[in-house]
């Protein structure tokens, strides 16, 4: 059997270590890299696009400003893009590092780390578009049964430039559910290629 090569319980060849799994690696970086920086740059968008969005409306002659904080979700949409944005900066930043100096990622200890903050990241950022989408819809079609106005009917800029930060928070969202893919991959390869080599062994 050649060096490097090892038989699975059903007898197919499974590569360890070695040209394959370095390249292997530096694909599953590039795209680990690409994905937290455009998460960066979109999480930065979407908090910047939600938070700094108001508008003031007359109603029945009172002047009433619309803005973020009225909305316990759209704050908490804020909030999570701001993590979601900081924590990809910073670990985009790792990426970048690992690939320059050319090490792999073989501690498991750290493997696990990244996968549990990955999950928890793609909940949170999940939760948040579906609780800010559930009121964006509220607000745009109100709810009779309740006599909820349509508000965007009186806030119209408000309304289009929130829709604008929760398409931003979805693509957001589906990227960090992405890298949680990818985290689960580095995390298992790790358990699977230390398998393999006491088979081989």
């Amino acid at each position: 059997m050649r060096p490097g090569v090892g038989v699975s319980p059903g007898n197919v060849p499974v590569y360890y270590g070695g040209g394959h799994l370095k390249a292997v690696e530096r694909r599953v970086k590039v795209v680990e890299v690409v994905l937290r920086w455009v998460i960066f740059g979109l999480g930065v968008l979407a908090a910047a696009l939600v938070a700094s969005d108001t508008q003031v409306t007359t109603i029945f002659s009172l002047e009433k400003k619309a803005k973020f904080t009225d909305m316990k979700a759209l704050v908490f949409l804020v909030i999570a893009n701001a993590i979601a944005a900081g924590y990809s900066l910073i670990q985009g930043l790792r990426c970048v590092v690992s690939m320059i100096k050319g090490s792999v990622l073989f501690d498991k200890a750290l493997a696990l780390v990244i996968f549990s903050c990955d999950q928890v990241m793609a909940y949170v950022t999940l939760a948040a578009v579906a609780a800010a989408a559930q009121s964006a819809v509220l607000g745009e079609f109100g709810q009779s049964e309740l006599q909820w106005m349509k508000l965007c009917n009186l806030y119209r800029k408000f309304c289009s430039r929130v829709g604008e930060g929760i398409l931003s928070s979805f693509v957001v969202s589906l990227g960090m559910v992405s890298l949680s893919a990818l985290s689960a991959f580095n995390l298992f390869r790790l358990y699977g290629s230390n398998k393999g080599k006491s088979r081989g062994s």
